[in-house]
């Protein structure tokens, strides 16, 4: 299988129509809710991003500084970390085109991202590999494992951290909640399922684990490491039904509600009533 790497700036200004692409986010919000999926995708109804995922875009930026260092035999310190992300905060609210409801709301999201990053560097442990790969974005044509067919339609992705470890390598995907638990959903089976895919397309060895790093915002932050196994067969069967299901639909132009899997209907139609 051939791949072509990617930036995640490139992945940003490609074109978004539904046929230039398949990605694990696509996937997910067509398989918690396909009408969701066709408002967002299809009619072009943006919700506005809530503070809450914005904390999460920003704990992404402070990890990604850290680790981009580390790939390089640098290791910031935890303050040095924070203090950047304190730099660059109105930068990225500029961005994202953030609008915080209040000044005050702006501070404790501002203030959150600190901690969970912060809690997230003191856990870590001396001996953990240096990275191989941070923000890898990796383009692959999706072709079924199984039968060879091609779908002529490329998978994206984008993987937070790939690190080195004595077995072989492990891909990490940080997630920022507001809870904690196993996060065993069909979504982190299906975005595992997708790193996984991408990243044996562009590696000479597979993956020996798969990592959710969880950074739950809670009153005091906690982080949760869940690791997986490599992938197996089953595995990729399951990821290449959704695969197939999701592009029937596209062919077909039929997206129905299907309530369940927390699809957030609710609260997408709340969004994009007040942003319109």
């Amino acid at each position: 299988m051939s791949t072509e790497p990617l930036t995640r700036d490139g992945l940003a200004k490609r074109s978004g129509g539904l046929w230039d692409y398949v990605s694990p986010s696509r996937l997910n919000t067509w398989l918690a809710c396909p009408l969701k999926f066709k408002f967002k995708y299809i009619d072009g109804i943006q919700s506005p991003t809530s503070s809450a995922a914005f904390v999460g875009k920003a704990v992404h930026m402070g990890l990604e500084l850290f680790y981009r260092h580390r790939q390089l035999g640098v290791t910031l310190a935890t303050q040095a970390v924070l203090q950047r992300m304190s730099v660059h905060w109105d930068k990225l609210v500029f961005d994202e085109r953030m609008s915080f409801a209040t000044s005050a709301v702006e501070q404790t999201s501002q203030k959150q991202s600190l901690e969970l990053v912060n809690a997230y560097l003191g856990c870590l442990g001396p001996n953990e590999p240096r990275p191989i790969g941070v923000e890898v974005a990796i383009e692959a044509p999706l072709v079924d494992p199984f039968t060879g067919e091609d779908f002529g339609i490329p998978l994206v992705g984008i993987l937070d951290l790939i690190l080195g470890e004595t077995n072989g390598p492990v891909i990490a995907d940080f997630k920022t909640t507001s809870r904690s638990g196993e996060p065993l959903e069909i979504a982190h089976e299906i975005q595992l399922g997708c790193y996984a895919f991408l990243f044996r397309g562009a590696s000479s060895v597979p993956e020996t684990a798969l990592e959710i790093r969880n950074l739950v915002k809670t009153k005091v932050p906690r982080v949760l490491f869940h690791r997986y196994p490599a992938r197996n067969e089953q595995h990729f069967g399951r990821l290449f039904a959704v695969i197939r299901a999701y592009l029937d639909d596209l062919h077909s132009g039929k997206f129905l509600f299907r309530p369940g899997l927390g699809c957030g209907m609710c609260d997408f139609r709340r969004q994009c009533s007040v942003s319109h």
